[in-house]
């Protein structure tokens, strides 16, 4: 019998952020990843992360469970949820974004929209090397790292 593999908890919104640019991939086959992700950036889903509401909600909700997960069932350490604290922050950081101002006259994207457009990029770099470190190549689906 195949043990569960169990994700670390920073993976979590990473997770979210790819499965949502596979939906929006899916949904439109002609695209490619990089338009994918453009469209994500307009995205509910992408303010709902970008705002912190994403991991307010989580804490919100670990916090009336006591801090166990009720996903995996464990407490989260306060280690963990420190971390999960920076997350939070640079996701509000690197991921603000200033829709009006997102491309120039020229149709190059500003700094800012290329520096959330990066910070997602590795992101989704980070959850498939995760998925290729614990031998779980079936759930890369943008496959960025080649």
């Amino acid at each position: 019998m195949k043990s569960k593999i169990e994700k670390p908890y920073v993976l979590r919104v990473a997770e979210l952020i790819y499965f949502k640019i596979i939906e929006i991939k899916n949904k439109n086959p002609e695209l490619n990843n990089i338009n994918a992700f453009e469209i994500f950036m307009t995205s509910k889903d992408y303010e709902f992360i970008s705002s912190g509401e994403f991991h307010d909600k989580w804490f919100k909700e670990l916090e009336k469970n006591n801090f166990i997960d009720n996903i995996t069932g464990k407490k989260i350490t306060n280690e963990t949820l420190k971390l999960l604290e920076v997350q939070k922050n640079s996701m509000i950081k690197l991921l603000m974004k200033i829709p009006k101002l997102y491309y120039t006259k020229s149709h190059f994207p500003l700094e800012i929209s290329q520096r959330a457009f990066d910070h997602l990029w590795r992101v989704c770099e980070s959850y498939e090397m995760w998925c290729k470190e614990t031998k779980q190549e079936n759930l890369i689906k943008l496959d960025i790292l080649n």
